[in-house]
C-alpha cells in the first residue's frame, strides 16, 4: 500500500485463533466473522428507556433542498463507494437535476415518516486491514476493519445527524461539558476549559468521575 512502509512478510503466515492457524479459507472467514460481528445478534435491555423521563415533543420538519446540499457538499470526492458503486462525485452530479434532488428528498422524508430504514442501506462490504508497521500479522488484533456502506443511505444519515444535533443543543439535551463530535466545539476548547479549571485550583476538588470534558 502506498499510504504505509512496506514490510517483509514472512513466507507463510496464518492468523492464530483460539491456538489455530487458519489454513482453509473457510476457517479464516469464520474467524474474522466470529470476532468482528460477535454482536451482530446480541440481545439488547432497552428496559432502562423506561425510566427516561418524558419530555415535550416536537415536530420533525421535512427535509429540504438546502439541507441536502449542505450535507453533500462537505463529503469527499475521493471517499470509496459503497456496494452500489456509487460515488459521491457521481451524487452530486445526479441531484443537479431539480427532479432527482426532490426525489432525493422524498425518500429521505419517507424514512422518517414511515419509521423505515431500507435493507439495502444496511448491507455493507468489509475491508480487513493489516495495520501499518508491525513486525507480524498472525494475530486478528493487528487488523482493522473498513465498513463501506451504501452512499445514498450514508447521504440520508448525514442529513438525519446534522438535523438531530441542531435540536438536541437548542433543547438544551446535551451537556454543556460534552465538546467532542459537536459543530463549533473542538479539542481546543476543551484544552482551554481544563486549563481554566487548572489555573483557578479546581482539579484538587475534583474527582476523575466529575471531570467530564471529553478531550479524546
Amino acid at each position: 500500500m502506498n499510504w504505509v512502509k512496506k514490510c517483509k512478510l514472512p513466507v507463510v503466515e496464518a492468523i492464530q485463533y483460539k491456538g489455530h492457524p487458519c489454513i482453509k479459507l473457510e476457517d479464516l472467514w469464520n474467524t474474522l466473522h466470529n470476532s468482528f460481528n460477535s454482536a451482530q445478534a446480541r440481545e439488547v435491555d432497552l428496559s432502562f428507556l423506561d425510566e427516561t423521563p418524558n419530555k415535550t415533543t416536537t415536530m420533525w420538519n421535512p427535509f429540504s433542498k438546502k439541507e441536502l446540499i449542505d450535507v453533500i457538499k462537505k463529503c469527499n470526492n475521493l471517499s470509496a463507494p459503497g456496494p452500489e458503486k456509487l460515488t459521491w462525485s457521481h451524487l452530486k452530479s445526479i441531484i443537479r437535476s431539480e427532479d432527482c434532488a426532490c426525489k432525493f428528498i422524498d425518500i429521505a422524508n419517507a424514512c422518517i415518516n414511515l419509521g423505515y430504514w431500507p435493507s439495502h442501506f444496511k448491507t455493507s462490504t468489509t475491508v480487513v486491514i493489516p495495520k501499518p508497521n508491525k513486525a507480524t500479522f498472525d494475530s486478528l488484533k493487528l487488523y482493522y476493519l473498513i465498513v463501506f456502506l451504501n452512499t445514498i443511505g450514508k447521504l440520508f444519515e448525514k442529513m438525519i445527524g446534522e438535523c438531530l444535533q441542531f435540536h438536541t443543543i437548542s433543547n438544551n439535551f446535551i451537556h454543556p461539558s460534552q465538546l467532542r463530535g459537536l459543530k463549533q466545539r473542538s479539542t481546543m476548547d476543551a484544552g482551554v476549559a481544563l486549563t481554566h479549571i487548572v489555573q483557578l485550583g479546581w482539579v484538587k476538588n475534583l474527582s476523575t468521575s466529575t471531570l467530564a470534558f471529553d478531550i479524546a
